[in-house]
């Protein structure tokens, strides 16, 4: 992730002691935009990651301890947080913090048809194991906070993209209100490959809960089909990659009539909402004067072009 707080070896040291470790090295994680993170290593050679929550508080950050916790048990790749004093969340800088193992593997770039029918199939058991889990989160970024998002940026877009976003909305209004029966439930919300780790085909870890959200399935799936699908620059499905991601997914919990019958338009949705979040994110590093070589800022229009050409399959 970014690297909004800047941290001295000694702080770390300070900070990590309770937890029984030695560190020696301290190392700045780039390649997220919301929380601040960085490599930790110690006298033994183990590696941790080190996460300061930038938006959360330490209730809003230790809601996902049990989470992890519990995807653990069911066997799935998640990195489960380190904790002492009887809690996993402590204090850094003033900002809620937390120490994880770090799991091994690379980002899949690009994927391979094996690595999307792994991280399907493992999609699929999360939406399992998580249904009637017991968990209030103080926050949810569901289709009703996009929503508001949308109306937020809405007077800072051009022409052209007042009506693209109004299209899509439409179209979502529209369609879903003809197909009803779309399962809800705990949802990763930003399964890309940048947090996935893969060694070849085997799925290794399965990063960055932050996002965890009570909404619709179908959404979680859009999100990362278009990710691991997509071969960038360009933006058109891979469809060998989407058949096999569909046939993995549906081998653990198979798709509602009327999920299939949304699919394509879930597609677009998950590109304008993410078409959203970084403009809302750009806007929030320009008003807060975040300019460091240490903060990445993904391309919206990276997004824009997805939408426009995932609607190319729900209007034609």
């Amino acid at each position: 992730m970014s690297v909004y707080t800047t941290l001295t070896l000694k702080e770390v040291q300070d900070f990590t002691a309770p937890y029984g470790l030695k560190v020696i090295d301290l190392i700045p994680i780039q390649g997220g935009i919301q929380n601040t993170n960085y490599f930790i290593v110690c006298e033994n050679r183990q590696q941790y990651v080190l996460t300061i929550f930038e938006d959360m508080d330490e209730q809003g950050a230790g809601e996902l301890v049990p989470v992890l916790e519990h995807l653990g048990k069911a066997d799935l790749a998640v990195p489960v947080p380190l904790s002492h004093s009887g809690k996993a969340i402590h204090t850094l800088k003033d900002k809620p913090a937390q120490v994880a193992p770090r799991m091994q593997g690379e980002h899949p770039m690009p994927s391979t048809v094996g690595q999307v029918q792994a991280i399907a199939t493992a999609q699929a058991k999360i939406h399992m194991a998580l249904q009637g889990f017991p968990l209030q989160r103080t926050f949810y970024r569901d289709h009703a906070y996009w929503r508001q998002v949308s109306r937020e940026i809405k007077p800072n877009l051009d022409v052209a993209d007042t009506q693209l976003l109004n299209t899509l909305l439409g179209l979502y209004d529209a369609l879903t209100e003809m197909y009803p029966n779309r399962p809800k439930g705990f949802i990763h919300s930003d399964l890309f490959r940048d947090n996935t780790l893969f060694e070849g085909d085997a799925l290794k870890g399965i990063l960055d809960f932050y996002e965890l959200n009570q909404d619709e399935l179908l959404f979680d799936i859009a999100i990362t089909l278009n990710d691991f699908c997509t071969e960038y620059p360009a933006v058109t499905l891979n469809e060998e990659k989407a058949l096999a991601f569909l046939n993995a997914y549906e081998s653990v919990r198979p798709l509602t009539a009327d999920e299939k019958s949304c699919l394509e338009l879930y597609l677009a949705m998950a590109a304008g909402r993410f078409w959203m979040m970084r403009l809302q994110v750009a806007q929030k590093n320009i008003a807060e004067g975040r300019t460091s070589g240490d903060i990445l800022q993904k391309n919206p229009d990276e997004m824009r072009n997805m939408l426009i050409e995932r609607l190319k399959f729900v209007t034609a």
